[in-house]
């Protein structure tokens, strides 16, 4: 399913959530959303399900606007970090339930997956872990295999191994079955690997929406001594920088090209990529910086030093 944002606002009372958030999604793409804690991610994807409607703005689903739009809520699934059936009863209760929601519903594959996570479907939900709610969540997600499927840090409950299946079985589903799959994230590093493309949003702001691999293309490490990573980043956008003895490694943001590649090999300095997290971090204004003080991703993209 396509996204179409245009000019989106929406507020909770004197506070601004999304602040005129444009933003189109093609369809049949993993894609990434990223943000700092209230950055407003939470509450973009429950405009897209229709759960609230936007204050300003316009929001559309396949042509269609979404609030109170049966035809087209109906095709869409958001699965949150609270879980949606903590109050339904069993998970079996759970299944039924999604089975009858969803038109696209796999019930062989929802069982499969119980097991794969260990589930008992005739345990109540509210007396399992928060790993286990957690599961029966991504269950209902991956199964029901809306064209527009949303999580929004719905696996954070579960541990190391079972968040690492519940990515196998998304990759696996969606390359099986395609549909439009959106990730809400804080674990960055462990799930970028999914993304063919990446939303970063800033106090309700789009501040970056890019394939995820020219993202990355767009960040280099500069390592060496210092005199000579200073030299080189002078003028450049610098995002971040670490220093250990006479040893400095300056992150940049934007394209390096032959000539200063080039330039950097005969300094002898050491020209490396940088991770998706660390590129996140510095965009949104990194951890020691306000968001009042961070600046917006528009100034990095001027060449001025951070």
């Amino acid at each position: 399913m396509r996204i179409d944002v245009e000019d989106l606002v929406l507020r909770y009372g004197d506070v601004t959530a999304l602040d005129g958030l444009t933003l189109s999604l093609e369809p049949g793409k993993i894609y990434g959303l990223l943000g700092r804690n209230g950055s407003g991610k939470t509450s973009l994807l429950s405009v897209l399900a229709g759960f609230r409607r936007q204050t300003a703005g316009d929001v559309r689903i396949d042509g269609r606007p979404v609030f109170e739009n049966g035809s087209v809520t109906g095709r869409i699934s958001l699965i949150r970090d609270t879980g949606e059936t903590v109050d339904i009863g069993s998970a079996e209760d759970a299944i039924f339930f999604a089975e009858w929601l969803r038109p696209d519903w796999d019930g062989d594959y929802a069982r499969s997956l119980l097991d794969l996570f260990g589930i008992d479907p005739k345990k109540n939900v509210k007396e399992m872990s928060k790993g286990q709610r957690s599961a029966v969540g991504v269950v209902i997600g991956l199964a029901g295999r809306a064209p527009l499927t949303m999580f929004d840090e719905s696996y954070l409950g579960m541990d190391a191994p079972s968040r690492q299946a519940f990515y196998d079985a998304l990759l696996a589903d969606y390359i099986a079955h395609p549909r439009t799959i959106v990730l809400s994230t804080h674990l960055i590093e462990e799930v970028s690997s999914l993304f063919e493309e990446v939303v970063i949003i800033d106090r309700g702001r789009l501040v970056v929406h890019e394939e995820s691999q020219a993202l990355l293309s767009r960040g280099t490490a500069v390592t060496g001594p210092t005199a000579q990573v200073d030299a080189f980043t002078a003028g450049l956008t610098v995002l971040g920088a670490r220093q250990l003895g006479p040893t400095k490694s300056a992150m940049l943001y934007g394209d390096l090209d032959d000539v200063r590649r080039g330039e950097a090999s005969a300094a002898g300095l050491e020209l490396g990529p940088i991770d998706m997290q660390d590129l996140f971090i510095h965009l949104t204004g990194g951890p020691g910086t306000s968001r009042a003080e961070a600046p917006p991703a528009a100034e990095l993209r001027t060449g001025e030093t951070r």
